[in-house]
């Protein structure tokens, strides 16, 4: 297993509070009711606890670093400290960074730009793009979709031993997938590219909302998460782990704050000499409301208590795989079977339905909020669907007319905040969707199903 939990406590905890809980919405087909909020994978809600942290701190909003005057003084302390909560929420080792980003995306960038030349990069064909695409610039293997953990670990041994056992490699795995939500296993992985010579990058983008996350336990050399998968969508991300790379390769970005001395030179040029810590990668007026929110979150889901956390998810899980295994119609994907343990994240195809056409019906007309496409995870979903990996599809666009087969699917996925009422409605929902058809006509409008309203 990749993450363990201890023994669940009895006492199930109640959904944490998030911002968006009490928004109504109209259905077509008359009245409003209470928005299902069921695409925590692409953006979570805001928990309260984050919202009133970040409207405590507004007030005091100043500029990060060399500021002289008290409210710069603050902000910059909150800033740092924030960088100590996440260390302790991700379990660093003593000597690892932690730089602040935009997303999982722009971290997995920026170590992509630090990775030292001739550098290998190892990755499964069923990353998300975030860690499938920002190694163009170094020599990428591509991996096989494994159908086991064991075959993961085989398959990625088996392509390490073939490298040139000198040069400087890395293995870029995620935690839980934001398609099937299954988890990987990562330490087993970290081992296997420790063994031959390489490190490994974590994309914990949809693992940290749902699990702890410990660098040390799980050894691996990098990590990186969103804030807005991790309910708190200020626009702040986090690449953590060791430091070697980061300060040897020129900065991510360069500007003020990366810089410690610029001095003219008398040829007319400039010489500068960058930081060697975090900001180094960090130019720019850093986002110190968008750090704070993340170390916010980090510190309302530790307060929470992830063991009841992952104990009601699983609960609520069990609810909807439960549900969907009941209508003969949906066929749920997975890449390493029933058994496997999971985060709040499931995708599924209905027969005879367009995924899209599903989708905004379950909108339009019961209030759920839910995603339909490729998920940005293009290869993953064709292979999972048993379609050549040329196949057309588009992320969430689909060319189908409703009622018409397309190549995309559809993910429903929850969280922390989610109340037990909003997956019975959308189990009951799919099952009426399948036994009856939707109440109302669709067509296709910029490449996206929407009612007819003509």
């Amino acid at each position: 297993m990749s993450v363990t939990t201890a023994a669940a406590d009895p006492s199930v905890c109640t959904p944490l509070p998030v911002l968006g809980r009490d928004v109504t919405v109209p259905l077509v087909t008359g009245g409003e009711v209470a928005y299902a909020a069921l695409d925590y994978a692409a953006s979570a809600p805001a928990l309260q606890r984050v919202w009133d942290d970040v409207a405590a701190y507004a007030p005091y909003y100043g500029s990060v670093h060399r500021g002289a005057g008290y409210l710069s003084q603050l902000s910059t302390d909150l800033f740092e400290n924030s960088r100590v909560t996440v260390a302790e929420f991700l379990d660093c080792r003593p000597d690892d960074q932690v730089v602040f980003t935009r997303s999982t995306t722009d971290s997995l960038n920026l170590l992509a730009a630090v990775l030292p030349a001739g550098c290998e990069v190892f990755v499964f064909e069923t990353e998300h793009h975030a860690s499938l695409l920002p190694w163009r610039d170094a020599r990428v293997t591509y991996l096989d979709a494994p159908r086991t953990h064991a075959q993961a670990v085989e398959t990625l041994e088996r392509a390490l031993a073939d490298r040139d056992p000198h040069g400087p490699a890395l293995v870029c795995v995620t935690g839980a997938s934001n398609v099937t939500g299954e988890l990987w296993p990562v330490r087993e992985l970290a081992a296997a590219a420790h063994a031959h010579g390489a490190r490994i990058v974590l994309d914990a983008a949809q693992l940290a909302p749902h699990h702890p996350v410990s660098v040390r336990e799980l050894d691996v050399d990098w990590v990186a998460f969103s804030g807005h998968k991790l309910y708190a969508p200020f626009g702040s991300g986090v690449l953590a782990g060791r430091a070697d790379w980061l300060q040897d390769a020129e900065p991510y970005l360069a500007g003020g704050g990366a810089s410690k001395k610029v001095a003219r030179r008398t040829d007319g040029g400039v010489d500068v000499e960058w930081h060697t810590t975090a900001a180094r990668h960090e130019a720019g007026s850093p986002n110190v409301i968008g750090v704070h929110s993340i170390a916010s979150a980090c510190k309302a889901l530790t307060e929470a208590g992830f063991d009841s956390l992952v104990e009601r998810e699983r609960q609520l899980i069990a609810k909807v795989r439960e549900g969907l295994a009941e209508v003969p119609e949906v066929k749920v994907l997975s890449l390493f079977g029933d058994d496997a343990p999971r985060v709040g994240v499931i995708s599924f195809v209905v027969e005879g339905w367009n995924s899209s056409h599903f989708a905004a019906a379950l909108s339009a007309e019961y209030g759920i909020g839910v995603r339909d496409g490729l998920f940005c995870a293009h290869p993953l979903v064709r292979t999972l669907l048993g379609a050549d990996p040329q196949d057309v599809g588009d992320c969430g666009a689909p060319e189908a007319e409703p009622g018409e087969k397309s190549l995309n699917a559809i993910r429903v996925s929850f969280g922390a905040g989610t109340p037990d009422e909003h997956v019975e409605r959308f189990v009951r929902a799919v099952r009426e969707l399948v036994r009856h058809g939707a109440q109302w006509k669709y067509r296709t409008e910029d490449g996206r199903c929407v009612p007819d309203r003509g």
